[in-house]
């Protein structure tokens, strides 16, 4: 992230009044700070073209096949209900619909933060009316609305630089949002990876169809959320471990001091790694587990379904798994501040898992996935499909 502070040599007063707009900016109610700085990060700054009619009418069609082929492969159950709307995005759009639609957990996440940070250095040799007493005074109450829109502008306007749709991540959004295919981003990786632009398509909208399905199950929905606003809710108050990562910060050594602390927030991993709590530790596996679960079960749907309507199903497939397979620093990043691992050994676990249960129960087994909240596996269940069998009474074939 580029430094939004002036540049050695400048002014000191200069720097302080930057660094209060900076501040004053991040505290908005109305989340445009972070929309204009996620808007920059997605897009380098270069302004987007709108997605063209005709092709956003394309899609749609798109989406209306895979709706219907992943009912078809469904159980009525599991199946949602009602049409699946979807929108075409560019750049800018994705990330002001991912803003919105985790607004709710990124809001969680920065009062913990703001709970967790030391408190400033004592100014009781500074009169009332100095510059920096005041400044230092506000920094308490502004840094809150600071971390928020730092952490979930660099967040959302990294994932929409790679993001093919709306579900990069398996996280639940809103239950009325609609689906979301980022065209732009889908067409550059045909090109890249010398895919058949109209397969790759209808893979994207299969996935989406399939995610959504899956997370749209009440109790998974409950699940999932539920975790993941605990562990939102779990950054404990760690001053020392934080002052750490922070350093001695002291308004009273310069410029220097406030690039510094610029630089460390700028960097949420640090900030998170100082406060991560015992709790959180404890939440990671059943997050990760029920991760790896739903992201095997939505491979399985896509392996069903997709080879009979997507000519270069395979090597689409290939491509894309390859390419999750090495996801950058920014998923990796992402997917541990909101409390799970996502890399390959989990998505294989997932796989081994559908397939385990297979093997030992048939599709019917895999069904009673969702048959009730209590028939959620887990952890030591997911790495042992047959303990999992065993405990919902399906004999072993």
């Amino acid at each position: 992230m580029t430094d939004p502070l002036p540049p050695d040599g400048e002014s000191f007063e200069a720097l302080l009044g930057q660094f209060m707009n900076m501040l004053s900016g991040a505290n908005d109610p109305s989340g445009k700070s972070t929309r204009d700085l996620a808007r920059s990060i997605a897009t380098g700054g270069k302004s987007e073209h709108n997605i063209d009619p005709v092709e956003r009418s394309k899609v749609e069609e798109l989406v209306r096949v895979a709706e219907l082929r992943i009912q078809a492969a469904t159980r009525s159950a599991l199946a949602g209900k009602g049409t699946l709307r979807v929108e075409v995005v560019n750049r800018t759009q994705w990330v002001d619909n991912t803003i919105e639609h985790y607004r709710p957990l990124m809001e969680n996440i920065s009062s913990a933060m703001s709970r967790s940070m030391p408190a400033p250095h004592d100014l009781a040799d500074l009169s009332d009316d100095d510059p920096m007493r005041q400044m230092v005074a506000g920094l308490a109450q502004m840094l809150e609305s600071m971390l928020l829109t730092m952490t979930t502008a660099s967040m959302v306007g990294e994932l929409a630089r790679v993001a093919l749709g709306g579900f990069h991540l398996p996280v639940p959004r809103p239950a009325d949002a609609p689906l979301m295919v980022l065209l732009p981003n889908l067409d550059q990786f045909a090109q890249q990876w010398s895919l058949d632009p109209d397969d790759l398509r209808l893979w994207v909208c299969l996935h989406e169809a399939a995610t959504q399905t899956v997370l749209g199950v009440p109790q998974v929905n409950r699940r999932l959320n539920g975790l993941l606003a605990r562990y939102a809710d779990a950054f404990e108050r760690d001053a020392d471990a934080l002052r750490d990562k922070l350093g001695a910060f002291d308004p009273g050594a310069g410029p220097e001091a406030f690039l510094e602390l610029n630089r460390t927030l700028a960097d949420p991993e640090m900030i998170f790694g100082a406060i991560r709590s015992a709790e959180q530790e404890a939440l990671n596996p059943e997050i990760t587990a029920l991760i790896a679960v739903i992201t095997g079960y939505v491979d399985h749907l896509m392996d069903q379904t997709g080879g009979s309507i997507i000519g270069s199903y395979n090597m689409v497939t290939e491509a894309l798994r390859r390419h999750r397979a090495q996801a950058g620093v920014a998923d990796q990043i992402v997917a541990r501040i909101l409390g799970f691992e996502l890399d390959q050994n989990q998505f294989d676990r997932g796989t081994a898992f559908i397939e385990g249960v297979i093997e030992r129960a048939g599709t019917d087994g895999l069904d009673r996935l969702f048959d009730n909240p209590d028939h959620l596996p887990t952890p030591a269940e997911v790495d042992a499909p047959g303990l999992w069998l065993a405990r919902i009474d399906l004999p072993l074939s």
